[in-house]
Protein backbone atom coordinates (compact mmCIF):
# COMPACT_ATOMS: atom_id res chain seq x y z
CA UNK A 1 0.00 0.00 0.00
CA UNK A 2 2.88 2.25 0.56
CA UNK A 3 4.51 1.56 -2.47
CA UNK A 4 1.34 2.25 -4.65
CA UNK A 5 0.70 5.80 -2.35
CA UNK A 6 4.55 6.75 -3.26
CA UNK A 7 4.18 6.05 -6.73
CA UNK A 8 0.59 8.17 -6.77
CA UNK A 9 2.42 10.80 -4.83
CA UNK A 10 5.17 10.93 -7.61
CA UNK A 11 2.89 11.11 -10.27
CA UNK A 12 1.15 13.72 -8.82
CA UNK A 13 4.32 15.30 -8.70
CA UNK A 14 5.35 14.89 -11.59
CA UNK A 15 2.15 15.95 -13.12
CA UNK A 16 2.38 19.21 -11.04
CA UNK A 17 5.64 20.00 -11.94
CA UNK A 18 4.81 19.08 -15.90
CA UNK A 19 1.49 21.25 -15.42
CA UNK A 20 3.58 24.22 -13.49
CA UNK A 21 6.01 24.20 -16.44
CA UNK A 22 3.22 24.05 -19.37
CA UNK A 23 1.91 27.22 -17.56
CA UNK A 24 4.72 28.92 -16.91
CA UNK A 25 5.67 28.48 -20.19
CA UNK A 26 2.55 29.81 -21.52
CA UNK A 27 2.92 32.15 -18.83
CA UNK A 28 6.22 33.50 -20.26
CA UNK A 29 5.29 33.21 -24.05
CA UNK A 30 2.10 35.72 -23.53
CA UNK A 31 4.84 37.99 -21.50
CA UNK A 32 6.88 37.60 -24.66
CA UNK A 33 4.66 38.05 -27.03
CA UNK A 34 3.26 40.98 -24.85
CA UNK A 35 6.25 42.69 -24.98
CA UNK A 36 6.61 42.12 -29.17
CA UNK A 37 3.51 43.48 -29.34
CA UNK A 38 4.61 46.77 -27.50
CA UNK A 39 7.98 46.88 -29.19
CA UNK A 40 6.18 46.84 -32.60
CA UNK A 41 3.40 49.01 -31.36
CA UNK A 42 6.50 51.88 -30.20
CA UNK A 43 8.54 50.75 -33.22
CA UNK A 44 5.51 51.67 -35.77
CA UNK A 45 5.17 54.94 -33.87
CA UNK A 46 8.49 56.07 -34.02
CA UNK A 47 8.71 55.20 -37.54
CA UNK A 48 5.48 56.59 -38.20
CA UNK A 49 7.13 60.25 -36.41
CA UNK A 50 10.44 59.61 -38.55
CA UNK A 51 8.71 59.38 -41.70
CA UNK A 52 6.70 62.32 -40.38
CA UNK A 53 9.73 64.30 -39.74
CA UNK A 54 11.59 63.17 -42.53
CA UNK A 55 8.96 64.32 -44.87
CA UNK A 56 8.94 67.97 -43.16
CA UNK A 57 12.81 68.13 -43.85
CA UNK A 58 12.28 66.81 -47.29
CA UNK A 59 9.70 69.42 -47.62
CA UNK A 60 11.93 72.08 -45.95
CA UNK A 61 15.03 70.80 -48.19
CA UNK A 62 13.16 71.29 -51.34
CA UNK A 63 12.05 74.69 -50.85
CA UNK A 64 15.25 75.85 -49.29
CA UNK A 65 16.91 74.23 -52.74
CA UNK A 66 14.06 75.65 -54.65
CA UNK A 67 14.88 79.31 -53.32
CA UNK A 68 18.97 78.71 -53.80
CA UNK A 69 18.09 77.96 -57.65
CA UNK A 70 15.59 81.16 -57.61
CA UNK A 71 18.65 83.23 -56.28
CA UNK A 72 21.10 81.68 -58.93
CA UNK A 73 18.91 81.92 -61.32
CA UNK A 74 18.39 85.57 -60.27
CA UNK A 75 22.51 86.18 -60.00
CA UNK A 76 22.93 84.36 -63.54
CA UNK A 77 20.79 86.66 -65.14
CA UNK A 78 22.26 89.40 -63.91
CA UNK A 79 25.62 88.91 -64.57
CA UNK A 80 24.63 87.77 -68.39
CA UNK A 81 22.90 91.15 -68.97
CA UNK A 82 26.07 92.46 -67.55
CA UNK A 83 28.39 90.79 -69.55
CA UNK A 84 25.69 90.72 -72.65
CA UNK A 85 26.09 94.95 -72.24
CA UNK A 86 29.59 94.91 -71.77
CA UNK A 87 30.01 93.09 -75.07
CA UNK A 88 27.67 95.31 -76.25
CA UNK A 89 30.20 98.12 -75.38
CA UNK A 90 32.84 96.35 -76.62
CA UNK A 91 31.21 95.54 -80.08
CA UNK A 92 30.23 99.03 -80.38
CA UNK A 93 34.25 100.02 -79.79
CA UNK A 94 35.45 97.37 -81.91
CA UNK A 95 32.80 99.08 -84.43
CA UNK A 96 34.08 102.77 -84.25
CA UNK A 97 38.05 101.22 -84.34
CA UNK A 98 37.08 99.36 -87.48
CA UNK A 99 35.37 102.75 -88.73
CA UNK A 100 38.22 104.43 -87.90
CA UNK A 101 40.75 102.28 -89.34
CA UNK A 102 39.29 102.15 -92.45
CA UNK A 103 39.30 105.92 -92.48
CA UNK A 104 43.09 106.16 -91.80
CA UNK A 105 43.27 103.08 -94.92
CA UNK A 106 42.03 105.47 -97.26
CA UNK A 107 44.00 108.49 -95.29
CA UNK A 108 46.89 106.55 -96.22
CA UNK A 109 45.82 105.45 -99.53
CA UNK A 110 45.66 108.59 -100.31
CA UNK A 111 48.85 109.97 -98.91
CA UNK A 112 50.29 106.79 -100.64
CA UNK A 113 49.09 108.63 -103.92
CA UNK A 114 49.94 111.56 -103.25
CA UNK A 115 53.46 110.44 -102.73
CA UNK A 116 53.68 108.36 -105.65
CA UNK A 117 52.88 111.39 -107.44
CA UNK A 118 55.30 113.22 -105.42
CA UNK A 119 58.34 110.45 -106.41
CA UNK A 120 57.64 111.04 -109.73
CA UNK A 121 58.32 115.01 -109.58
CA UNK A 122 61.00 114.31 -107.31
CA UNK A 123 62.41 111.73 -109.52
CA UNK A 124 62.34 114.76 -112.42
CA UNK A 125 63.95 117.10 -110.40
CA UNK A 126 67.07 114.95 -109.67
CA UNK A 127 66.98 113.95 -112.95
CA UNK A 128 67.44 117.78 -113.64
CA UNK A 129 69.51 118.54 -110.40
CA UNK A 130 72.23 115.76 -111.71
CA UNK A 131 72.03 117.40 -115.31
CA UNK A 132 72.91 120.73 -113.60
CA UNK A 133 75.30 119.23 -111.49
CA UNK A 134 77.62 118.26 -114.74
CA UNK A 135 76.81 121.43 -116.08
CA UNK A 136 78.06 122.58 -112.39
CA UNK A 137 81.14 120.29 -112.71
CA UNK A 138 82.01 121.45 -115.96
CA UNK A 139 82.02 125.18 -115.60
CA UNK A 140 84.23 124.24 -111.70
CA UNK A 141 86.83 122.65 -113.52
CA UNK A 142 87.21 125.40 -116.67
CA UNK A 143 87.28 128.26 -113.96
CA UNK A 144 90.15 125.91 -111.95
CA UNK A 145 91.95 125.67 -115.05
CA UNK A 146 91.33 129.22 -115.71
CA UNK A 147 92.27 130.45 -112.36
CA UNK A 148 95.54 127.64 -112.27
CA UNK A 149 96.81 129.50 -115.71
CA UNK A 150 96.23 133.13 -113.88
CA UNK A 151 97.69 131.78 -110.74
CA UNK A 152 100.68 129.70 -111.85
CA UNK A 153 99.78 127.39 -109.32
CA UNK A 154 97.65 123.83 -108.94
CA UNK A 155 94.99 123.65 -106.96
CA UNK A 156 96.75 120.98 -104.74
CA UNK A 157 99.55 123.57 -104.13
CA UNK A 158 96.89 126.20 -103.35
CA UNK A 159 95.07 123.94 -101.02
CA UNK A 160 98.53 123.05 -98.60
CA UNK A 161 99.48 126.73 -98.56
CA UNK A 162 95.54 127.87 -97.07
CA UNK A 163 95.80 124.55 -94.75
CA UNK A 164 99.25 125.61 -93.76
CA UNK A 165 98.51 128.77 -93.07
CA UNK A 166 94.98 127.79 -91.16
CA UNK A 167 97.38 125.26 -89.05
CA UNK A 168 99.53 127.93 -88.00
CA UNK A 169 96.75 130.60 -87.04
CA UNK A 170 94.90 127.87 -85.36
CA UNK A 171 98.05 127.06 -83.69
CA UNK A 172 98.30 130.31 -82.69
CA UNK A 173 94.82 130.92 -81.43
CA UNK A 174 95.25 127.69 -79.20
CA UNK A 175 98.42 129.01 -77.44
CA UNK A 176 96.99 132.36 -76.69
CA UNK A 177 93.59 130.70 -75.10
CA UNK A 178 95.44 127.69 -73.28
CA UNK A 179 98.01 130.77 -71.68
CA UNK A 180 95.17 132.66 -70.90
CA UNK A 181 93.12 129.70 -69.49
CA UNK A 182 96.41 128.33 -67.58
CA UNK A 183 97.35 131.67 -66.28
CA UNK A 184 93.81 132.57 -64.84
CA UNK A 185 93.74 129.20 -63.35
CA UNK A 186 97.57 128.73 -62.17
CA UNK A 187 96.84 132.33 -60.88
CA UNK A 188 94.19 130.98 -58.15
CA UNK A 189 95.47 127.24 -58.17
CA UNK A 190 98.99 128.82 -56.92
CA UNK A 191 97.68 130.56 -54.41
CA UNK A 192 95.89 128.58 -53.02
CA UNK A 193 97.74 125.53 -53.00
CA UNK A 194 100.69 127.86 -51.64
CA UNK A 195 98.13 128.56 -48.32
CA UNK A 196 97.80 125.15 -48.09
CA UNK A 197 101.43 124.16 -48.08
CA UNK A 198 102.55 127.12 -46.28
CA UNK A 199 99.89 125.92 -43.49
CA UNK A 200 100.91 122.57 -43.67
CA UNK A 201 104.78 123.50 -42.87
CA UNK A 202 103.83 125.93 -40.33
CA UNK A 203 101.61 123.40 -38.35
CA UNK A 204 103.92 120.80 -38.83
CA UNK A 205 107.16 120.67 -36.81
CA UNK A 206 109.85 118.08 -38.01
CA UNK A 207 113.21 117.57 -37.57
CA UNK A 208 115.70 118.68 -40.35
CA UNK A 209 118.19 115.80 -39.60
CA UNK A 210 116.83 112.45 -40.25
CA UNK A 211 117.89 109.26 -37.78
CA UNK A 212 120.28 107.24 -40.55
CA UNK A 213 120.76 103.20 -39.83
CA UNK A 214 124.46 102.91 -38.87
CA UNK A 215 126.13 100.10 -40.11
CA UNK A 216 129.58 100.23 -38.40
CA UNK A 217 130.60 98.79 -35.17
CA UNK A 218 133.40 100.51 -33.50
CA UNK A 219 135.76 98.45 -31.37
CA UNK A 220 137.51 99.64 -28.35
CA UNK A 221 141.00 98.31 -29.70
CA UNK A 222 142.44 96.07 -33.04
CA UNK A 223 142.54 93.02 -31.04
CA UNK A 224 139.09 92.78 -30.58
CA UNK A 225 139.14 92.02 -34.19
CA UNK A 226 140.87 88.70 -33.35
CA UNK A 227 138.47 87.43 -31.00
CA UNK A 228 135.39 88.48 -33.35
CA UNK A 229 136.82 86.24 -35.86
CA UNK A 230 137.96 83.61 -33.73
CA UNK A 231 139.71 80.38 -34.54
CA UNK A 232 140.03 79.28 -37.79
CA UNK A 233 136.98 82.10 -38.02
CA UNK A 234 134.30 79.82 -36.01
CA UNK A 235 133.29 83.18 -34.51
CA UNK A 236 132.63 85.08 -37.47
CA UNK A 237 131.09 82.29 -39.37
CA UNK A 238 128.55 81.66 -36.09
CA UNK A 239 127.94 85.27 -36.29
CA UNK A 240 127.18 85.42 -39.76
CA UNK A 241 124.79 82.03 -39.52
CA UNK A 242 122.74 83.57 -36.68
CA UNK A 243 122.14 86.75 -38.18
CA UNK A 244 122.48 86.29 -42.35
CA UNK A 245 125.05 89.58 -42.33
CA UNK A 246 128.41 89.63 -43.68
CA UNK A 247 130.85 90.92 -41.27
CA UNK A 248 133.47 92.65 -43.17
CA UNK A 249 136.79 93.31 -41.19
CA UNK A 250 139.16 95.00 -43.01
CA UNK A 251 142.11 97.52 -42.51
CA UNK A 252 139.44 100.24 -40.87
CA UNK A 253 140.95 100.89 -37.90
CA UNK A 254 138.74 100.43 -34.80
CA UNK A 255 135.82 99.28 -36.73
CA UNK A 256 133.40 96.10 -38.10
CA UNK A 257 131.53 97.10 -41.08
CA UNK A 258 128.16 95.57 -41.01
CA UNK A 259 126.73 94.46 -44.71
CA UNK A 260 123.11 92.87 -45.60
CA UNK A 261 120.13 94.27 -47.18
CA UNK A 262 117.56 93.45 -44.34
CA UNK A 263 117.96 96.79 -42.49
CA UNK A 264 116.08 94.65 -39.48
CA UNK A 265 118.41 91.94 -39.55
CA UNK A 266 121.39 94.48 -39.97
CA UNK A 267 120.45 96.13 -36.53
CA UNK A 268 120.54 92.70 -34.67
CA UNK A 269 123.78 92.24 -35.99
CA UNK A 270 124.67 95.64 -34.68
CA UNK A 271 123.28 95.22 -31.14
CA UNK A 272 124.62 91.80 -31.09
CA UNK A 273 128.21 92.23 -31.20
CA UNK A 274 128.33 95.52 -29.61
CA UNK A 275 126.91 93.49 -26.62
CA UNK A 276 129.34 90.62 -27.58
CA UNK A 277 132.11 93.13 -27.39
CA UNK A 278 131.05 94.53 -24.23
CA UNK A 279 130.81 91.18 -22.03
CA UNK A 280 134.01 90.03 -24.06
CA UNK A 281 133.10 86.09 -23.85
CA UNK A 282 132.89 85.49 -27.67
CA UNK A 283 132.10 82.20 -28.85
CA UNK A 284 129.19 80.26 -31.08
CA UNK A 285 127.17 79.19 -27.68
CA UNK A 286 127.21 82.77 -26.43
CA UNK A 287 126.78 84.35 -30.42
CA UNK A 288 123.31 82.32 -30.91
CA UNK A 289 122.42 83.34 -26.58
CA UNK A 290 122.60 87.14 -27.58
CA UNK A 291 121.57 87.11 -31.28
CA UNK A 292 118.25 85.23 -29.92
CA UNK A 293 117.94 88.10 -27.08
CA UNK A 294 119.00 90.78 -29.41
CA UNK A 295 115.72 88.88 -31.71
CA UNK A 296 113.01 89.41 -28.94
CA UNK A 297 114.35 93.15 -28.19
CA UNK A 298 114.13 94.26 -31.85
CA UNK A 299 110.80 92.71 -32.38
CA UNK A 300 109.48 94.17 -29.27
CA UNK A 301 111.44 97.37 -30.05
CA UNK A 302 109.43 97.26 -33.55
CA UNK A 303 106.21 96.37 -32.49
CA UNK A 304 106.65 99.47 -29.61
CA UNK A 305 107.62 101.85 -32.78
CA UNK A 306 104.77 100.77 -34.83
CA UNK A 307 102.29 101.32 -31.97
CA UNK A 308 104.02 104.11 -31.16
CA UNK A 309 103.74 106.06 -34.69
CA UNK A 310 100.20 105.34 -35.27
CA UNK A 311 99.47 106.96 -31.69
CA UNK A 312 101.21 109.85 -32.57
CA UNK A 313 99.66 110.10 -35.88
CA UNK A 314 95.83 109.51 -34.58
CA UNK A 315 95.62 106.56 -36.68
CA UNK A 316 93.55 103.81 -35.06
CA UNK A 317 92.30 100.14 -35.81
CA UNK A 318 95.32 99.00 -38.45
CA UNK A 319 96.30 95.46 -38.55
CA UNK A 320 98.91 93.72 -36.14
CA UNK A 321 101.00 92.70 -38.87
CA UNK A 322 100.95 96.42 -40.91
CA UNK A 323 101.88 97.69 -36.90
CA UNK A 324 104.58 95.58 -37.23
CA UNK A 325 105.71 96.31 -40.71
CA UNK A 326 105.28 100.41 -40.05
CA UNK A 327 107.60 99.43 -36.90
CA UNK A 328 109.74 97.60 -39.29
CA UNK A 329 110.66 101.28 -41.04
CA UNK A 330 112.42 102.81 -38.34
CA UNK A 331 115.42 100.63 -39.57
CA UNK A 332 114.58 101.13 -43.54
CA UNK A 333 116.01 104.76 -44.95
CA UNK A 334 116.23 106.08 -48.06
CA UNK A 335 118.33 108.95 -49.25
CA UNK A 336 119.36 108.67 -45.65
CA UNK A 337 115.95 110.18 -44.84
CA UNK A 338 114.84 107.47 -41.56
CA UNK A 339 111.31 105.87 -43.84
CA UNK A 340 109.44 105.55 -40.57
CA UNK A 341 110.29 109.27 -39.64
CA UNK A 342 109.24 110.15 -43.08
CA UNK A 343 105.98 108.26 -43.20
CA UNK A 344 105.34 110.02 -39.64
CA UNK A 345 105.75 113.42 -41.27
CA UNK A 346 103.61 112.51 -44.56
CA UNK A 347 100.85 111.53 -42.50
CA UNK A 348 100.67 114.82 -40.33
CA UNK A 349 100.56 116.94 -43.41
CA UNK A 350 97.95 114.79 -45.25
CA UNK A 351 95.62 115.37 -42.50
CA UNK A 352 96.34 119.23 -42.09
CA UNK A 353 96.09 119.43 -46.18
CA UNK A 354 92.76 117.28 -46.00
CA UNK A 355 91.38 119.65 -43.62
CA UNK A 356 91.48 122.47 -45.63
CA UNK A 357 90.42 120.84 -48.41
CA UNK A 358 87.57 119.47 -46.64
CA UNK A 359 88.73 115.33 -47.27
CA UNK A 360 88.41 112.91 -44.70
CA UNK A 361 90.95 113.74 -42.11
CA UNK A 362 91.39 110.57 -40.68
CA UNK A 363 91.35 108.52 -43.66
CA UNK A 364 94.03 110.91 -45.01
CA UNK A 365 96.32 110.52 -42.23
CA UNK A 366 96.10 106.28 -42.64
CA UNK A 367 96.93 107.05 -46.26
CA UNK A 368 100.18 109.18 -45.70
CA UNK A 369 101.18 106.48 -43.10
CA UNK A 370 100.90 103.57 -44.86
CA UNK A 371 102.30 104.99 -48.49
CA UNK A 372 105.61 103.57 -47.80
CA UNK A 373 104.65 100.65 -45.91
CA UNK A 374 106.03 98.39 -48.76
CA UNK A 375 109.63 99.81 -48.04
CA UNK A 376 109.53 97.33 -45.36
CA UNK A 377 109.40 94.56 -47.12
CA UNK A 378 111.00 95.48 -50.92
CA UNK A 379 113.90 93.26 -49.84
CA UNK A 380 112.18 90.25 -49.58
CA UNK A 381 109.65 91.21 -52.02
CA UNK A 382 110.16 91.50 -56.37
CA UNK A 383 108.08 94.68 -57.33
CA UNK A 384 107.84 98.61 -56.97
CA UNK A 385 107.47 99.66 -53.13
CA UNK A 386 103.83 101.28 -53.76
CA UNK A 387 102.69 98.04 -55.54
CA UNK A 388 103.93 95.82 -52.79
CA UNK A 389 102.08 98.34 -50.08
CA UNK A 390 98.93 98.45 -51.81
CA UNK A 391 99.18 94.32 -51.79
CA UNK A 392 100.04 94.36 -48.26
CA UNK A 393 96.85 96.79 -47.40
CA UNK A 394 94.78 94.88 -49.63
CA UNK A 395 95.40 91.59 -47.75
CA UNK A 396 95.34 93.42 -44.00
CA UNK A 397 90.99 95.52 -44.86
CA UNK A 398 91.95 98.29 -45.87
CA UNK A 399 89.54 100.72 -47.61
CA UNK A 400 90.06 100.66 -51.43
CA UNK A 401 90.81 104.41 -51.37
CA UNK A 402 93.92 103.73 -49.25
CA UNK A 403 94.77 101.17 -51.49
CA UNK A 404 94.61 103.47 -54.45
CA UNK A 405 96.60 106.56 -52.89
CA UNK A 406 99.27 104.16 -51.92
CA UNK A 407 99.72 102.60 -55.69
CA UNK A 408 99.49 105.89 -56.74
CA UNK A 409 101.85 107.90 -54.93
CA UNK A 410 104.79 107.42 -57.42
CA UNK A 411 102.55 107.13 -60.41
CA UNK A 412 102.50 103.49 -60.52
CA UNK A 413 98.76 103.56 -61.83
CA UNK A 414 97.04 106.58 -62.50
CA UNK A 415 95.48 108.95 -59.33
CA UNK A 416 92.04 109.03 -59.72
CA UNK A 417 91.07 110.76 -56.19
CA UNK A 418 91.74 113.57 -54.42
CA UNK A 419 93.12 111.81 -51.72
CA UNK A 420 95.81 109.97 -53.88
CA UNK A 421 96.71 113.37 -54.72
CA UNK A 422 97.42 114.51 -51.38
CA UNK A 423 99.78 111.85 -50.63
CA UNK A 424 101.39 112.74 -53.59
CA UNK A 425 101.93 116.48 -52.47
CA UNK A 426 102.86 114.97 -49.01
CA UNK A 427 105.52 112.74 -49.99
CA UNK A 428 107.08 115.45 -52.27
CA UNK A 429 106.76 117.74 -49.67
CA UNK A 430 108.15 115.69 -47.18
CA UNK A 431 111.13 114.80 -49.30
CA UNK A 432 111.68 118.04 -50.82
CA UNK A 433 112.13 120.01 -48.34
CA UNK A 434 115.98 121.13 -46.96
CA UNK A 435 118.12 118.63 -45.46
CA UNK A 436 115.36 115.93 -45.85
CA UNK A 437 117.49 113.65 -48.00
CA UNK A 438 120.92 113.27 -49.37
CA UNK A 439 121.87 112.47 -52.58
CA UNK A 440 125.02 110.55 -54.40
CA UNK A 441 127.26 113.41 -56.44
CA UNK A 442 127.57 111.22 -59.33
CA UNK A 443 123.56 110.74 -59.62
CA UNK A 444 123.01 114.07 -58.59
CA UNK A 445 125.58 115.84 -61.63
CA UNK A 446 123.89 113.18 -63.83
CA UNK A 447 120.54 114.02 -63.35
CA UNK A 448 121.71 117.88 -63.81
CA UNK A 449 123.34 117.26 -67.24
CA UNK A 450 120.34 115.13 -68.21
CA UNK A 451 118.26 118.17 -67.45
CA UNK A 452 120.08 120.31 -69.23
CA UNK A 453 120.52 118.37 -72.35
CA UNK A 454 116.75 117.53 -72.45
CA UNK A 455 115.92 121.58 -72.65
CA UNK A 456 118.66 122.51 -75.40
CA UNK A 457 117.00 119.12 -77.21
CA UNK A 458 114.36 121.46 -78.59
CA UNK A 459 114.41 123.32 -82.12
CA UNK A 460 114.81 127.00 -81.39
CA UNK A 461 116.58 127.00 -77.66
CA UNK A 462 120.09 128.87 -77.50
CA UNK A 463 121.05 128.01 -73.96
CA UNK A 464 119.13 125.89 -70.76
CA UNK A 465 121.18 126.24 -67.03
CA UNK A 466 119.98 124.22 -64.15
CA UNK A 467 120.01 126.02 -60.84
CA UNK A 468 119.13 125.37 -57.25
CA UNK A 469 120.18 121.90 -57.43
CA UNK A 470 118.77 120.67 -59.81
CA UNK A 471 115.26 122.23 -58.85
CA UNK A 472 114.77 124.68 -61.25
CA UNK A 473 116.11 124.92 -65.13
CA UNK A 474 116.23 128.15 -66.93
CA UNK A 475 115.97 128.24 -71.10
CA UNK A 476 117.28 130.75 -73.37
CA UNK A 477 115.32 130.51 -76.87
CA UNK A 478 115.95 132.89 -80.00
CA UNK A 479 113.57 135.81 -80.12
CA UNK A 480 113.67 135.09 -83.95
CA UNK A 481 112.60 131.58 -84.32
CA UNK A 482 110.40 131.95 -81.37
CA UNK A 483 107.50 134.11 -80.50
CA UNK A 484 105.99 134.80 -76.95
CA UNK A 485 102.97 132.42 -78.00
CA UNK A 486 105.27 129.70 -78.52
CA UNK A 487 107.43 130.23 -75.81
CA UNK A 488 104.62 129.40 -73.63
CA UNK A 489 104.22 126.16 -75.35
CA UNK A 490 107.67 125.24 -75.51
CA UNK A 491 107.43 125.82 -71.93
CA UNK A 492 104.61 122.65 -71.27
CA UNK A 493 106.52 120.45 -73.85
CA UNK A 494 109.98 120.59 -72.12
CA UNK A 495 107.94 119.95 -68.67
CA UNK A 496 106.40 117.16 -70.17
CA UNK A 497 109.54 115.27 -71.66
CA UNK A 498 111.14 115.77 -68.33
CA UNK A 499 108.13 114.43 -66.41
CA UNK A 500 108.54 111.68 -69.05
CA UNK A 501 112.53 110.95 -69.22
CA UNK A 502 113.91 111.98 -65.60
CA UNK A 503 113.18 110.61 -62.15
CA UNK A 504 113.33 113.03 -59.26
CA UNK A 505 112.22 114.14 -55.98
CA UNK A 506 109.72 117.00 -55.51
CA UNK A 507 109.03 119.12 -58.81
CA UNK A 508 111.36 120.90 -61.02
CA UNK A 509 110.35 124.62 -62.30
CA UNK A 510 110.90 125.09 -65.88
CA UNK A 511 111.59 128.86 -67.11
CA UNK A 512 111.14 129.84 -70.76
CA UNK A 513 113.22 133.55 -71.67
CA UNK A 514 112.80 135.26 -74.73
CA UNK A 515 113.58 138.89 -75.15
CA UNK A 516 114.00 140.63 -78.11
CA UNK A 517 116.95 142.99 -78.68
CA UNK A 518 117.27 146.21 -81.01
CA UNK A 519 120.78 146.97 -81.85
CA UNK A 520 121.81 150.01 -83.51
CA UNK A 521 125.06 152.12 -84.03
CA UNK A 522 125.13 156.37 -84.24
CA UNK A 523 127.98 157.62 -87.00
Amino acid sequence: MMDLGAVYIAILAVGGLTAGVVIGFLVRKRLVESRIEAIETYSKKVLAEAQKEARTTKREAALQAKDTLYQMKLEFEKETKEKREALKIQERRLLNKTEALDKKIEQLETREERLAEKEKGVEKIEREIRKREKEHKRLVAEQRRELERLAGISAEEAKQILVNSMEMEAKHDAAKLIRRIENEARSEADRRSQEIIALAVKRYSGDYASERVVSVVNLPNEEMKGRIIGREGRNIRAIEAATGIDLIIDDTPEAVILSGFNPVRRQVAKVSLERLIDDGRIHPARIEEVVSKANKEIETSIKEAGEQATFDVGVHGISHELVKLIGRLKYRSSYAQNVLQHSIEVSSLCGIMAAELGVNVKQAKRAGLLHDIGKAVDHEVEGPHATIGADLARRHGETPQVIHAIAAHHEDVQPESVLAVLVQAADTLSGARPGARQEMLESYVKRLEKLEKIASSFHGVSKSYAIQAGREIRIMVEGKIVDDDQSFMLCNDIAKQIEKELTYPGQIKVTVIRETRAVGYAK
